[in-house]
């Protein structure tokens, strides 16, 4: 599955709802409960609509090697999100979508994230904030995977200085970007 340009993050059923409607072919589940998340994921299927989930987000799910069984083979997630190298590891074993979120909160944390990256090779890396184009670059550089810039994105203006600064696409809660 190839990511690019803006990607819809949803945290409310009234966004989802708008998205169902909407020609965007992929969603992003950030924060759900897990009793929720079957009948969320088959009725954005029912649209034909690729699904992610964060799972390090859903509440009531232990994302362990059961909790990854149970998104893949029953729940049917096209990819998942997390900052876990065990979440990241399984997903790519299991063959869906698997991308590494990064917080760069400092260059210490930068450095060990890449060489998390290196370990787990997801199959794209999430940078958070996605607001700063130096870090961005450098991800994309030293890593060689594609970066989604994500987090902090409020404007068209930071949507277009992530994807000039080497992001491959940007993922955002904030439904006026969509």
């Amino acid at each position: 599955m190839k990511l690019e340009g803006v990607l819809p993050a949803i945290r409310t059923m009234k966004h989802f709802e708008h998205l169902l409607k909407s020609e965007h072919e992929l969603l992003i589940i950030l924060d759900t409960r897990i009793a929720q998340l079957p009948q969320i994921v088959q009725h954005a299927k029912k649209f034909d609509k690729k699904v992610l989930v964060h799972a390090d987000l859903i509440h009531g799910l232990k994302v362990d090697q059961y909790g990854m069984e149970y998104l893949i083979r029953h729940i049917k997630v096209d990819g998942v999100i997390s900052t876990r190298a065990n979440v990241i590891s399984m997903a790519k074993k299991s063959n869906i979508l698997a991308i590494q979120r990064l917080f760069a909160i400092d260059s210490s944390a930068v450095d060990k994230n890449i060489e998390l990256t290196k370990q787990t090779k997801p199959d794209y890396i999430e940078v958070l904030p996605g607001i700063i184009p130096t870090i961005i670059h450098q991800i994309a550089y030293m890593t060689r995977i594609p970066v989604i810039a994500g987090g902090l994105i409020q404007t068209n203006e930071d949507v277009n200085q992530a994807l000039n600064s080497g992001a491959v696409a940007i993922t955002t809660s904030c439904i006026e970007l969509w």
